[in-house]
């Protein structure tokens, strides 16, 4: 009778883990990241090669799926949540790069150009932006969604920031703390 007892016990602590341990597909993860997610997190669409880095608040989720196809997901998603606006960078050395040199680039910035039309872009040298995201790994959560990407340079990096308050209220209201 023991034995079996124990037995079941084994059987139902297996079937829990396994239940337990599914792995969430991205777009959900992504979702309810962004949820959690406020004012200076960050979301990455990275190439297949980008780095998982070692911090603790970082992470990284091979998504298997076509880069344009995640920066998509993920444009859309942060356009849905009221609480952040995105702020966005790319690599500036993804603009010197050739079809000589990377084949396949041109067509892959002609179709990057197009996704983010209308949208403020900044284009930093990428050791800049790795740079910030480490700064900000230190202290606040970075999801990296990793693609099928095999071209260099092509990663899009999401500041968030806040999507009620602006640095022009920030300001105004500093003024006024400043004024007593």
């Amino acid at each position: 009778m023991k034995s079996k007892i124990i037995r079941h016990s084994i059987l139902w602590s297996v079937i829990i883990i396994c239940s337990c341990s599914t792995d969430q597909p991205w777009q959900e993860k992504l979702e309810t990241v962004l949820s959690e997610y406020g004012h200076r997190n960050w979301i990455v669409v990275a190439d297949y090669a980008y780095p998982s880095q070692s911090a603790d608040g970082l992470q990284t989720i091979f998504t298997g799926e076509d880069h344009l196809a995640v920066l998509t997901t993920v444009m859309e998603q942060i356009e849905r949540a009221p609480h952040v606006m995105p702020i966005v960078m790319i690599d500036s050395e993804l603009g010197y790069l050739t079809d000589m040199a990377a084949p396949g680039i041109e067509d892959y910035r002609s179709a990057l150009n197009k996704q983010l039309a209308g949208v403020d872009v900044s284009n930093l040298p990428h050791e800049e932006i790795i740079a910030k995201l480490d700064g900000s790994a230190k202290m606040f959560n970075i999801l990296v969604l990793k693609t099928n990407m095999t071209l260099p340079y092509t990663s899009v990096f999401f500041e968030l920031d806040c999507g009620y308050w602006d640095a022009d209220k920030e300001r105004q209201l500093r003024d006024t703390i400043n004024q007593d």
